[in-house]
């Protein structure tokens, strides 16, 4: 039975997905495992005893060689088992499920603001290309590149929860917070990961449609009396479309894992957030669960942005 190439091309990157993610959980471990200091005594503090110090060692199974630790962890992960906190006695996947779940929908709302808004820009000045708008909108977009997410977060504080008090500077909701509720107290952090990668999905989208207007068939529409909008929008968007969904997937992948600093700042009960506090905490095991879903969460989105790209445009699967 022979596969459609696209679905050869998928299994493909599936595969290559899963050894990335398998080195990366390796790395992860031996990370881990090259902090300094003692874990168990970390956990139990410096008046513990030495014997409750072994006896703790021995019931984490750090008196294994660190290949068998690891191999043990990788079986209960396959198994949907993460273990069991350290700092908190819960089990890891209660603790995953209701952060993850809130990181989730911070990237959600982000993204459901930046996409539309930087193809929109993006559209707009390529259309206009050379105007003032295109001008302001690429400073614009290059000043937020330039400065990192922190910065963004503490000026937005200062004036919209400091000084105008039009937003809380805690972004922490309960668990029956209403849906405007969420939306209200989570919208500095949202529209910090807003400047952030509009910023390139704009210039791209920007770039792509400009790289098409000098191809021969644009060219024809507009001899044929085509409006600029029309070329642009008819002619020219849908064979940009690979490179855009390109660029929007990764960008997706980035509000999904690159959240930590902004949920930080915010103190936002996210997945970032909990990698923080576990990592202060020496709650290893949490560590490692934490760091290998945010890994898994960018191997997928960088492959369904493949997937996705070669759809749209399938003279990208036979690559010269």
């Amino acid at each position: 039975m022979t596969l459609h190439p696209l679905a050869s091309m998928i299994l493909k990157r599936l595969a290559l997905g899963l050894v990335t993610l398998l080195a990366i959980s390796i790395f992860i471990f031996l990370a881990i495992e090259l902090l300094p200091g003692d874990i168990a005594e970390e956990v139990l503090g410096q008046s513990a005893t030495p014997e409750t110090v072994a006896a703790f060692r021995r019931e984490l199974g750090l008196d294994q060689p660190a290949i068998t630790r690891y191999l043990a962890w990788l079986t209960d992960v396959l198994h949907g088992d993460f273990g069991t906190s350290l700092a908190s006695g819960r089990e890891i996947s209660e603790l995953l499920a209701g952060r993850f779940a809130n990181t989730l929908f911070l990237a959600l709302y982000a993204a459901a603001i930046s996409v539309p808004l930087a193809i929109g820009l993006g559209l707009l000045a390529a259309l206009y290309r050379g105007s003032w708008f295109d001008r302001t909108v690429n400073i614009a977009t290059l000043s937020s590149i330039s400065f990192p997410e922190y910065f963004f977060s503490y000026i937005l504080l200062l004036f919209f929860s400091v000084k105008w008090g039009l937003f809380p500077s805690i972004a922490d909701f309960g668990s029956d917070a209403s849906l405007g509720t969420m939306l209200y107290r989570t919208f500095l952090p949202a529209l910090t990961l807003v400047l952030v990668v509009t910023a390139h999905m704009m210039r791209m989208t920007r770039a792509a449609i400009i790289n098409l207007l000098a191809q021969p068939y644009i060219e024809m529409a507009r001899l044929k009396g085509a409006s600029p909008a029309r070329v642009i929008l008819r002619h020219a968007l849908p064979n940009a479309l690979a490179p855009i969904i390109n660029v929007v997937a990764l960008n997706l992948a980035y509000l999904v894992t690159g959240v930590v600093i902004v949920e930080v700042v915010f103190v936002y009960p996210g997945l970032g957030q909990l990698m923080v506090d576990s990592v202060a905490k020496r709650d290893i095991p949490v560590v490692q669960a934490c760091c290998l879903i945010f890994a898994g969460i960018y191997i997928l989105l960088n492959l369904s942005a493949d997937v996705l790209a070669i759809a749209t445009n399938p003279r990208l699967m036979h690559r010269k």
